[in-house]
């Protein structure tokens, strides 16, 4: 499943190199516009981020990210700035798929455990963005990547196996936004590792090699930003190839 990226600042489209927000590039189309030729291409998921609540660690474009899923016709999973449960009803009952917890998931599993037992597992994707330290170990980020964690991938990760939570959406940081190509050996060793979740991977895609290098791994999703953005490919050909 590809899962094309919308990433929100100011009301706009934007993309980010490497998570840095001084690295930044706005593109000429309204986000409800985007969302609606994803869904003409033929994609079934948009990935919403608000990045203005993921920065500031306050949800800031809850009203437009509803929006988007009204009128796109397409299935929306989002996140960013979300800290209350309040926020998380709000998304859902306003027709958001599924709410994407990221920095919480690694500093409070705890609370996300118990929003996870009243909605219901399917209604989240954790989403561990990660620095690889010198030693080669994934650790992820907090705040909008402006943090490092001292948790391990594997120990957030071992922290929910019995949560019922199978969405893990995997990031590396150094890829993201670098068109570069992706970390593949890092996927196939979360898949080694915990074959039971749905890894939606994400960071790198460049061309439709990389994308066709990802789906011979099979993850459940593979989420694909800049690459459209930029026009190295177009959606329908990611979705086909």
């Amino acid at each position: 499943m590809i899962y094309p990226a919308i990433d929100l600042m100011d009301g706009k489209c934007v993309r980010l190199f490497q998570g840095d927000f001084n690295q930044r590039t706005d593109y000429p189309i309204s986000p409800s516009a985007m969302a609606k030729s994803f869904a003409t291409a033929g994609a079934e998921w948009v990935h919403i981020v608000d990045l203005d609540g993921a920065k500031s660690e306050t949800q800031q474009q809850a009203n437009l990210i509803i929006n988007i899923a009204e009128t796109s016709g397409i299935k929306v999973q989002t996140g960013g700035g979300i800290r209350n449960l309040s926020q998380v009803e709000k998304l859902l009952n306003g027709g958001i798929s599924r709410v994407v917890i990221g920095s919480l998931a690694v500093s409070n599993p705890n609370l996300i455990k118990e929003w996870v037992e009243q909605i219901g597992p399917d209604k989240f994707t954790l989403a561990l963005d990660v620095q690889i330290d010198k030693k080669g170990i994934p650790r992820p980020a907090l705040r909008g990547w402006q943090d490092a964690s001292a948790k391990t991938l594997w120990q957030v990760i071992n922290d929910y196996q019995d949560s019922g939570v199978t969405n893990f959406l995997v990031t590396d940081i150094a890829k993201d936004g670098a068109l570069q190509g992706t970390n593949l050996s890092l996927y196939i060793d979360v898949q080694s590792r915990y074959p039971a979740i749905d890894l939606i991977t994400s960071g790198g895609v460049g061309t439709l090699e990389d994308v066709k290098a990802l789906k011979l791994i099979n993850p459940s999703g593979i989420i694909i930003g800049k690459a459209l953005y930029e026009n190295k490919f177009t959606l329908a050909q990611a979705i086909t190839c």
